[in-house]
């Protein structure tokens, strides 16, 4: 019986891990090749480095691994979002290698347009309420831009539209950043090119625009969604350059419209916002320059009939010039015969005034008169001003007395001798104040031992020459000096039986051996 059942046991087919998951693999793709799952979107942290992007879709019982490949996250319409619910279209597959299942998403739409409005909605409110869409911070526009920059898809019509409408009305240079308009790359690609634009240099080898136009042709919401991004926004709404948006048709509204300076209701319209037209400019011009013309006219017209007016109120140059003529033409004829009559007057004078012995007296005497009579008037007014000043002595003198004088004296002598009291008083008191200071130092010296007279007490001797000058140094005696020897109780001469010479090198075996023996020298 035993043997019956092991035998039974080993008729089973027997698989490898690998044939088990190569199967259940085979099985799920052939069930579930294409299928349409609604979940929401949870673990989403963008593409990876590859290009492909892995998430989960969840309801609230399950959850299903889910992975976009990177071909297929360029064909998105819109960029996944966490926490957004979306309907995936796909296959689903195993993965053998953790033994779990998921689906490998081709397609991905939101899952109904209220979900994206309502999504929409509050970005619009938050990007609100930081001041992006303030009317405050928009830039006004160049009214004639010399460089114009254009952020839109290279191939598509709205380029064309864009360009045939400027070269139609102002011819010029026109700049083409080209990015994706839709799919998930669109949005960081138009944020790319918003903020080059916004760094090019004035001069430098690529021109700067003078204003920027965002276009993109009409689309669903779906379409238009990369223009929804709020990093999109925020770069338009800090651009260094005016920024018209031109997305979609004119009931199309994004948060690029909001952000930028001026919105344009299709492409075509923001090339006619952005250029004038240059023939309605000439004919402006001719039509000012016209104005201007006639009105320089009849401004030329009415200073020369005022002119004729004032001319016709003049007199003629004749009659302004008559008077001035006659006078001119009598001065003439009258200048000849007062030249002769001057020379004549002048000859006469000359003839006068000739150098003569009678002149030279007559004049000497003249000069002596008045000489004499300007010493005698200056004679009479010194002894004047004596008499003057003799008048006033006198006075003086009458008024200053002897008695006066000598009381004025009186005081000033007591002054003097209070003064002279005074100063006694002072040097009596200083010298007091000097002498007790001096009894002070002799007492401080005297009780600590400090002069000479205390060191004389200790055993030493005052060595001085016969000037009565202290030797500090052997080399200052010669032989033959007089010394004088000054003890505690008195004085002794002494004569010098040998010396050094001055200058010599000064040796101290004395003071050594007083250093020897603990005591200080005085000199």
């Amino acid at each position: 019986m035993h043997d019956l059942m092991t035998e039974s046991r080993t008729n089973a087919a027997e698989f490898t891990v690998s044939e088990i998951s190569n199967a259940l693999k085979r099985t799920v793709e052939d069930a579930f090749g294409n299928v349409r799952v609604r979940g929401e979107i949870s673990g989403y942290r963008g593409p990876h480095s590859s290009g492909h992007a892995y998430f989960c879709l969840k309801d609230d019982r399950a959850r299903l691994d889910a992975v976009v490949w990177k071909s297929a996250m360029a064909r998105l319409k819109f960029r996944p979002e966490e926490g957004m619910e979306v309907i995936a279209t796909g296959r689903l597959t195993t993965y053998p290698g953790k033994s779990n299942y998921q689906i490998v998403i081709e397609n991905l739409e939101p899952a109904g347009a209220g979900a994206l409005m309502a999504l929409l909605e509050e970005r619009k409110r938050r990007l609100a309420a930081e001041g992006i869409f303030d009317a405050g911070r928009k830039q006004r526009l160049p009214f004639m831009p010399r460089v114009i920059g254009v952020i839109t898809s290279p191939t598509g019509a709205v380029i064309r539209d864009i360009v045939h409408r400027i070269k139609d009305r102002f011819p010029l240079h026109v700049i083409v950043w080209p990015v994706r308009v839709q799919g998930d790359t669109c949005a960081a690609e138009v944020t790319a090119a918003v903020s080059g634009f916004s760094a090019l240099p004035v001069d430098g080898a690529i021109p700067r625009p003078d204003l920027i136009i965002v276009a993109r042709g009409g689309g669903s919401l779906e379409d238009l969604w990369g223009f929804n991004d709020e990093a999109l926004a925020r770069a338009v709404a800090a651009s260094k350059l005016p920024v018209i948006s031109a997305v979609g048709h004119e009931t199309d509204w994004t948060l690029v419209d909001l952000a930028a300076d001026v919105r344009a209701p299709t492409p075509t319209g923001a090339a006619e916002i952005a250029v004038p037209v240059r023939d309605e400019l000439a004919a402006r011009l001719a039509n000012v320059a016209a104005r201007l013309r006639g009105c320089t006219s009849r401004a030329i017209e009415r200073k020369r009939t005022s002119l004729r007016a004032a001319a016709r109120a003049l007199p003629s140059p004749d009659q302004l010039l008559a008077l001035p003529r006659r006078r001119f033409d009598e001065a003439t004829s009258r200048l000849g015969r007062g030249l002769e009559v001057n020379t004549h007057r002048k000859r006469a004078r000359l003839s006068a005034a000739r150098l003569s012995p009678a002149t030279l007296s007559r004049r000497i005497a003249e000069a002596r008169r008045h000489l004499d009579r300007d010493l005698a008037r200056i004679t009479a007014a010194f002894r004047g001003s004596v008499r003057e000043k003799r008048s006033s002595f006198s006075r003086c003198a009458a008024r200053v007395s002897v008695e006066r004088i000598e009381r004025r004296n009186g005081v000033a002598r007591q002054t003097l001798t209070a003064f002279a009291d005074r100063q006694d008083r002072a040097m009596f008191s200083r010298l007091e104040r000097a002498r007790g200071r001096l009894g002070n130092a002799d007492r401080l010296l005297t009780t600590l031992k400090l002069s000479h007279e205390a060191i004389l007490e200790r055993g030493y001797a005052l060595v001085m020459d016969r000037e009565g000058s202290v030797i500090k140094q052997a080399a200052a005696i010669a032989v033959g000096d007089m010394l004088s020897l000054r003890f505690a109780d008195g004085e002794a001469q002494a004569v010098a039986t040998s010396g050094e010479a001055a200058g010599a090198k000064r040796t101290k075996p004395q003071e050594k051996k007083v250093a020897a023996a603990g005591q200080g020298s005085l000199f």
